[in-house]
């Protein structure tokens, strides 16, 4: 597994576990960041996680009303919470994040949706972020 992708599921673990805790993104990157900085061996991967959850509190309005405009008949609210973090982060790498290609970033989301989500994730993740790509060309 690459770093970026080891720092996607990083970054996934914070955004899933604030809300699975109910608690502020910027609480859970805090207490994720304290945890980093004791394990200096993991940094490569703490990096670019820090940077997505930073770039998904940053963006987190525009980010989630791209995901509400294009998910036909979900609301953020009724999708499972792994989708959410997982859409969260691919659609901060589509549209903030010069340096990931379009199908980089959906299909590092489809393969963590294969791998954590429910069977019908992967194409509802596919299916979305592709629209979000298409309109919001780089």
């Amino acid at each position: 597994m690459s770093a970026r992708s080891k720092a996607r599921k990083r970054a996934l673990d914070v955004l899933y576990g604030a809300d699975v805790r109910q608690i502020p993104l910027n609480q859970a990157l805090a207490t994720e960041a304290e945890r980093a900085a004791n394990e200096p061996q993991r940094e490569s991967s703490w990096l670019y996680a820090r940077e997505i959850v930073d770039g998904v509190i940053d963006n987190l309005d525009e980010i989630d009303e791209q995901i509400e405009t294009y998910s036909q008949g979900w609301t953020l609210a009724r999708m499972p919470l792994v989708d959410r973090a997982i859409l969260r982060i691919g659609v901060w790498e589509l549209l903030f994040n010069d340096e990931i290609p379009e199908g980089v970033a959906i299909s590092e989301a489809v393969e963590s949706a294969t791998v954590l989500s429910t069977d019908d994730s992967a194409g509802f993740i596919n299916g979305l972020l592709a629209k979000i790509a298409q309109s919001n060309s780089k």
